[in-house]
């Protein structure tokens, strides 16, 4: 049975895929489906494609669950069926085809990933003397081509996406299999089952990350952008660089790079954003019970911004994705700007409705991560965030050429200079009268949420043993600060240690030495405000 880099049940709840891009079907329709699948190929949009998947009734555009399924005789029908319809395809274009179980029930998933060589055109009948067409999408609709989509389909002919274009300077060897298989067990995939049960070329072709004849596979962009540890090796540049301004005038600042595949370059620089730099705040009102708790910038604004500058970004240029922290803002930049007919004034109201994407394989990818959509929701998310939060609005800049995007997030009105680098859980409690912030006399208050912490670490905690091994607190402590960063007292707290000097000098300062953490504040040493993160690997 072939498997999908997927999780199937969050593609068939709609959960990692924008509807538009799924097609339900109770049974087998040859003259439709084919429709379907020459529409996905074609697409118009760079969506990626989509997904046929046949044993399920849709109604109103939505799957009716529980499927009614396929008897395995009818399966094995559909696919031998199946590569004849792919021949009538011209080109001939054949997707991946995978029988799935599913509530009890079998069914035929039916993947059409964006052609390499559209546009396609499919027979209008079944007869074999049907007269050909171009078929798309439109919303959740397959229907045929008008003369101006024809138009649209021809000029795309020569613009395969970066992300999904062959690398003939890059081979198989290229790829790094522990990477694909931390990906796939990350998106809770089946094919992490069939990972070493299937030849390496055969899970690269299942995964869609090479293209070409036998004797010339060459991997996809996207597969090295995703599963080299060097992707700049190919993509000069393709990082992101995260500088902290200790003025306005630039002249002091401290600079911080992540490379390696770009998915894992996201997830680290948003931990270490969320970690160095964002801040919970408290204010108590006069006449009033309840404070007011606000972050000086919401966390997921700022996880919206960045995700959807590595999913924009022109990969072709060698130009990186720029943070920088200003004391009243941060800012993000990418290049190049948004794609036409999107204007930067509809941005900044919120208004997003083209549905084009540069790099359609990477925002599957990071889909089924779970850290973006896709659903144009970003822009919206971003201001919905700000506003929520009490922040002022977001604001997107580009120029005429849209050569840049610039987004810019501006610090909360009451937290403005109050920037510091202590853990996001850990924030500094302090009281508002008459206009005036003062902080509490005395040690500082620590605020310990586990409730905010991952599932896997709230886990560890609960379950860690009063008499721990040395091996089990090394590891409870690099799970941590793997996470974010902490401060010895606070992981003494976390792991009910009462002495924290034993703690440092046990385990800390050699962790450090060894290379495995890193100090967030080198330059202090052993100051009690030092914090320790897991060193990034480059």
């Amino acid at each position: 049975m072939t498997a999908l880099p997927l999780n199937v049940e969050e593609l068939l709840k709609g959960q990692i895929v924008e509807w538009e891009r799924l097609e339900f079907k109770k049974g087998w329709n040859p003259e439709e489906i084919i429709h379907t699948i020459c529409a996905f190929a074609n697409d118009i949009n760079n969506w990626g494609g989509g997904y046929l998947i046949i044993g399920v009734e849709e109604k109103e555009g939505q799957p009716v669950f529980p499927p009614l399924g396929l008897s395995t005789s009818k399966i094995d029908e559909i696919q031998k069926e199946l590569v004849q319809l792919g021949n009538r395809l011209r080109p001939h274009y054949h997707p991946i085809v995978a029988p799935i179980k599913f509530q009890n029930k079998m069914l035929l998933l039916i993947w059409c990933p964006g052609g390499q060589t559209r546009p396609y055109q499919a027979p209008e009948t079944m007869s074999k003397q049907a007269s050909y067409a171009y078929f798309i999408r439109r919303n959740s609709t397959t229907v045929k081509a008008q003369t101006k989509d024809t138009q649209r389909l021809h000029e795309l002919a020569n613009q395969v996406p970066f992300d999904d274009r062959i690398c003939h300077q890059a081979e198989l060897k290229d790829f790094q299999i522990g990477i694909i298989k931390d990906f796939l067990r990350d998106v809770k995939s089946d094919l992490i089952d069939e990972v070493d049960k299937i030849s390496f070329v055969q899970l690269c072709h299942q995964m869609q990350i090479i293209q070409g004849p036998q004797e010339y596979l060459k991997p996809l962009n996207i597969g090295l952008m995703m599963f080299n540890s060097n992707p700049e090796k190919f993509f000069p540049y393709a990082r992101i660089e995260i500088v902290e301004f200790h003025d306005e005038f630039g002249d002091s600042f401290s600079e911080k790079i992540f490379k390696g595949p770009i998915h894992i370059q996201l997830k680290e620089a948003l931990r270490y954003l969320q970690s160095q730099f964002i801040q919970e705040e408290v204010r108590k009102r006069p006449n009033r019970a309840e404070a007011d708790r606000f972050y000086n910038y919401p966390y997921i604004a700022l996880e919206e911004a960045l995700a959807n500058a590595v999913y924009h970004k022109d990969y072709a240029q060698r130009e990186p994705i720029e943070i920088s922290i200003r004391p009243d803002r941060i800012e993000i930049l990418s290049f190049p700007g948004p794609l036409p007919p999107l204007k930067i004034e509809d941005l900044n109201k919120g208004s997003v409705s083209v549905r084009t994407y540069r790099n359609r394989r990477i925002g599957d990818f990071l889909k089924e991560l779970h850290l973006t959509e896709g659903r144009c929701t970003g822009i919206p998310k971003i201001l919905k965030a700000m506003k929520k939060n009490g922040s002022p609005p977001a604001i997107f800049k580009t120029d005429e050429e849209c050569h840049y995007f610039l987004t810019i997030l501006p610090i909360h009105p009451e937290a403005i200079g109050k920037i510091n680098r202590t853990p996001l859980l850990f924030g500094k409690e302090t009281h508002q009268l008459e206009g005036e912030t003062h902080q509490l006399e005395g040690e500082t208050h620590q605020i310990i949420n586990l409730e905010t912490f991952p599932e896997n670490l709230k886990a560890k905690i609960k379950t860690f043993k009063k008499k721990p091994s040395q091996e089990e607190v090394r590891q409870l402590i690099y799970a941590l600060c793997a996470w974010q960063a902490f401060t010895a007292q606070q992981l003494a707290d976390l792991l009910n240690k009462k002495d924290k000097k034993h703690l440092v000098r046990q385990y800390l300062s050699p962790l450090v030495k060894q290379g495995i953490l890193e100090y967030v504040y080198p330059d202090k040493g052993k100051s009690p405000h030092q914090a320790y993160l897991a060193k990034q690997k480059n």
